[in-house]
């Protein structure tokens, strides 16, 4: 199997608000199949989702953005308050000011229906049944330095390869085995984004032939409720802010 990363160059996407289907519609021409990944900044910004750092106290937005929310209160040196937004375990609730003129840029709303529209939108213009839409954000580890990628925003492609109930290498079946694909792929999409001056926002994957397309697939088909989750015994210091 041949495939490939495609990284875009584009315009400077502005605070507080810059509508990016310019970008969208000036993207190379895309094929059956392919999956573009857009960092989740470009989108909040074309969402106006976006306030000044002067004079916005950050933890009351931070506090405002979270689904659930940890104070900070450990010396670690980071002074980070830790928070689950948009079922995604995340420092300052995705809240960034990087590449931000200013300005703290929030994740955008309605992310999978905005992944669905751009989706609408780029299969019409390449004449495409089959196409993914993914939103990708930085995020850290637990006992990592660094950042990797993640998705946070989904639509056409279904997030999980299934192995429930296939063979191991001595035919002992899989019980709970799925794999996460689209967060793999975002990983490597957001490494050729880059953390700092690219200006490359979007990635696109061609010739992924291991991942099933399907129009009605978003996030709600790998996300799991902090109650049900493994990790839920550290989660549930975590107190819900709605």
């Amino acid at each position: 199997m041949a495939f490939e990363f495609i990284p875009v160059h584009t315009r400077l996407v502005r605070p507080p608000r810059d509508d990016i289907y310019d970008i969208l519609d000036a993207l190379p021409a895309l094929h059956e199949k392919d999956i573009v990944f857009i960092t989740s900044k470009i989108l909040g910004i074309h969402q106006g989702r976006c306030v000044p750092c002067d004079g916005t106290d950050k933890t009351e937005l931070i506090r405002q953005e979270a689904d659930r929310y940890l104070a900070y209160t450990h010396k670690s040196g980071f002074n980070v308050n830790l928070t689950v937004t948009d079922n995604v375990l995340i420092p300052a609730a995705g809240i960034d000011a990087s590449n931000a003129g200013g300005y703290y840029v929030m994740w955008p709303k309605n992310v999978d229906a905005l992944c669905a529209e751009i989706r609408k939108f780029l299969c019409e213009k390449n004449d495409l049944a089959d196409l993914g839409v993914v939103s990708t954000d930085s995020h850290t580890t637990p006992l990592r330095y660094g950042v990797t990628g993640i998705s946070t925003g989904l639509s056409g492609v279904k997030p999980l390869k299934d192995l429930r109930g296939q063979a191991d290498l001595f035919g002992r079946p899989l019980a709970l085995t799925q794999v996460d694909q689209i967060d793999a792929l975002a990983a490597m999409a957001v490494l050729l984004m880059g953390e700092s001056d690219e200006c490359t926002p979007v990635v696109i994957l061609r010739g992924w032939d291991k991942i099933v397309f399907n129009a009605n697939a978003s996030m709600k088909d790998f996300k799991i409720d902090p109650e049900d989750d493994l990790y839920t015994p550290l989660l549930s210091v975590m107190k819900p802010c709605r």
